[in-house]
């Protein structure tokens, strides 16, 4: 097992009330077109459209949360949807759960589970630490479709020593260090936390993406998580 890669988050951003859990996974080859995942995924889309209503979504506590925290940052939740939220929607609204490979389903299987942000790397395309911290004005965050935006300054970010942003909180990751099938086999997986969300339930947000990870890949290995606040 290799070192989990060190997530920290800055002074400022710890002032919001925004903190991380994570861990690390090793022995996880992603693979597209797995039938056990797919089964998993139907099993959660069934639970999710009995349990939520697409109208008062945006009053459950924890994307109340989420969403508040947005605010005050300046992105506003009724365009932008946290990303937990954006699939949960995505399945009221009749559409099929995306499903890209086991690793990034797994990843957000537990986040739609959750109603916690989470976002998954190749663990071989970062360096850490990797820093939750106020983007830097001017900054450009690339997105998974290759769209780039220019930063403000008043966003928050993930990015890693090299200088890579990989996620723009709590909403989108970008494609630096994206999962790739077929090769990536060693993961790093970030919940994300907002004031008024229990640690506890960010940290099972990440355990629950392993559940998955060594339900798939029994000789899989993952790290106790870690919380960082």
């Amino acid at each position: 097992m290799r070192k989990v890669h060190q997530a920290i988050v800055s002074v400022d951003v710890r002032a919001l009330g925004i903190f991380l859990a994570y861990t690390s996974c090793g022995g996880v080859l992603a693979e597209e077109g797995r039938p056990d995942v797919a089964a998993d995924i139907n099993e959660l889309v069934v639970k999710l459209r009995s349990s939520y209503d697409i109208q008062t979504l945006k009053n459950h506590p924890l994307v109340r949360s989420y969403r508040d925290i947005m605010w005050r940052l300046g992105i506003d939740p009724t365009k932008v949807r946290p990303s937990s939220e954006a699939l949960i929607r995505r399945v009221l609204r009749g559409h099929s759960f995306p499903s890209i490979n086991s690793v990034v389903d797994s990843c957000n299987m537990a986040s739609a589970e959750s109603l916690v942000p989470i976002s998954i790397f190749d663990h071989d395309l970062v360096r850490e630490p990797l820093t939750l911290r106020r983007a830097r004005e001017g900054e450009i965050f690339v997105d998974f479709g290759g769209r780039e935006r220019k930063l403000s300054g008043k966003e928050v970010v993930l990015s890693d020593a090299n200088g890579n942003i990989l996620h723009l909180y709590p909403y989108r990751d970008s494609a630096a260090a994206a999962i790739r099938t077929g090769r990536t086999n060693y993961v790093d997986i970030i919940a994300y936390g907002a004031p008024g969300v229990p640690k506890t339930t960010v940290l099972e947000a990440v355990r629950k993406v392993c559940v998955y990870l060594l339900k798939y890949y029994p000789n899989a290995s993952c790290s106790q998580p870690l919380l960082t606040y």
